[in-house]
């Protein structure tokens, strides 16, 4: 029979974790104290990420910015990366779902080294690309577009998501596929009503991550972007540390009000997401 853990062992178990917690959490509240204090000051006196002067100054004036010609530009700016955000996820796993379910079935020619080159293009830092792409949607009138920054991000995206959403096709048997087919089943059939079920998980977290790096990109954006009622969330964040007197509280608040979504996104996907990593993990 299992012993069961002594008082010192439950006692030095909970200081750890709660050591941990306090390790990972204080950067953050340190955060909240920023964008909560109106001072707005990252250079406080103390060690106790606690406002001196609670206030959300800081928050109202991120929301209600407005732009040269007086219009509030924050909602705007939010819908535009929720927008961006969402279709890039989309469009990226449309195309990424389809090749994963290719290179886990299928062995054709080029098929390792359609992997090994997908996996290598991942080593590159996505401003390598840049001035390429920027020619790109130039030529084909995309630039300065939300179309135009949807396409890149989707595409940037699909390497990634080809390889994440392989690892959970590989954890399938291939006896469903036979299966479907002895049925008469034709294999979009059998992709389809067979194998996309069992591979929920995966999608949602491969999701899931294409949907963050989206939503937190600030180079490319920054780049292809020219109008401010185009821009994302990420670019407006920059601007308002990118000069000589940079306003650390609305910066503060502003990562708060970004990270919100994302938070949410969490929360709704949690159990799929750990039924994700978990099933990801059997085979690759």
């Amino acid at each position: 029979m299992k012993r069961a853990p002594s008082w010192i062992e439950v006692i030095g178990v909970h200081a750890g974790l709660l050591l941990a917690c306090t390790v990972v959490l204080y950067p953050v509240l340190w955060v909240v104290k920023t964008a909560t204090d109106e001072s707005g000051r990252m250079g406080s006196r103390g060690v106790l990420p606690i406002p001196r002067e609670p206030s959300l100054v800081h928050f109202e004036r991120v929301v209600m910015a407005r732009d040269f010609s007086g219009r509030l530009v924050f909602f705007e700016q939010l819908g535009n990366s929720i927008v961006v955000s969402l279709a890039a996820t989309v469009v990226g796993l449309a195309f990424a779902l389809t090749a994963a379910y290719a290179f886990s079935r299928f062995v054709f020619v080029g098929r390792l080294t359609g992997l090994r080159a997908m996996l290598v293009s991942q080593m590159f830092p996505a401003v390598v690309t840049a001035v390429p792409l920027l020619f790109l949607l130039d030529a084909l009138g995309l630039f300065g577009t939300t179309a135009g920054l949807v396409l890149v991000y989707a595409t940037t995206s699909v390497p990634f998501s080809i390889w994440m959403l392989k690892g959970y096709f590989d954890a399938l048997p291939k006896d469903l596929d036979e299966a479907a087919l002895l049925d008469g089943a034709s294999p979009w059939i059998a992709f389809r009503y067979v194998l996309l079920p069992l591979v929920r998980p995966g999608l949602s977290i491969t999701a899931l991550f294409s949907f963050m790096g989206a939503w937190n990109e600030f180079v490319l954006a920054a780049l292809f972007l020219d109008d401010v009622g185009r821009y994302t969330l990420p670019i407006t964040l920059q601007q308002s540390v990118g000069g000589f007197d940079p306003d650390w509280g609305a910066f503060a608040a502003g990562s708060l009000i970004v990270s919100i979504p994302v938070i949410a996104l969490f929360f709704v996907v949690q159990k799929q997401l750990v039924a994700g990593l978990a099933s990801g993990a059997v085979k690759g």
